[in-house]
């Protein structure tokens, strides 16, 4: 079973808006998968609860009372785990020991920047044996900004594969106050933003 952790020590950087898109996809393609929530603020479990019974179904990933080791329901093919800022000690450890993949989304500003460079060393050198593969997202870029093109010197220099980028968007948080992601309504409303998503979703199925 595929594990997709999606991680960042900062917080405000859209990790919730990743990881339920995230599982958007998974169950868009008719996979059974769960969303789980090591976040404090549960911020992933309150939009399942949001989530209406129409939508494709995703379900509730079980943790511990402190929120350190986490079971999947049985008969789940695919799993999105959403974090929370300042992950470190042995819980970055335990929870960086059940990825296969490790999202990391970033925003184009100076403060996230420096944040995450810390982290990304940390990664690397925590994975398990090459097995996790690392890949970063821009979250709320604009391409024309200033801002982006310090992003992508920063990025430049990490060695660690951009998977996409995403824009700054209204629609992600009108969806998300409906418990629904860019790929449960029409197409033709979100059209850009599935755009953007394509390389991410081939790099999730890789």
């Amino acid at each position: 079973m595929p594990v997709v952790l999606v991680a960042n020590p900062k917080g405000g950087v859209g990790k919730s808006t990743l990881a339920t898109n995230i599982a958007g996809y998974f169950a868009s393609r008719g996979h059974a998968v769960m969303l789980g929530d090591v976040d404090r603020q549960q911020s992933s479990r309150l939009w399942l609860g949001l989530r209406p019974p129409q939508a494709r179904p995703i379900s509730t990933w079980d943790a511990t009372e402190d929120n350190s080791v986490v079971r999947p329901p049985r008969g789940t093919t695919h799993a999105v785990l959403d974090t929370p800022a300042g992950l470190h000690g042995w819980r970055f450890k335990d929870v960086i020991g059940l990825a296969d993949k490790l999202i990391v989304p970033l925003q184009p500003s100076i403060f996230d920047i420096y944040a995450t460079r810390e982290f990304i060393d940390r990664l690397l050198e925590q994975r398990r044996a090459e097995k996790t593969q690392i890949g970063l997202v821009g979250m709320r870029v604009n391409a024309r900004t200033l801002a982006a093109d310090r992003l992508n010197e920063f990025i430049a220099g990490l060695g660690v594969p951009v998977v996409g980028e995403l824009r700054d968007t209204q629609n992600y948080v009108q969806l998300a106050a409906r418990g629904l992601t860019v790929f449960d309504i029409a197409p033709g409303r979100v059209q850009r933003d599935l755009e953007q998503w394509q390389p991410i979703c081939q790099w999730l199925d890789s």
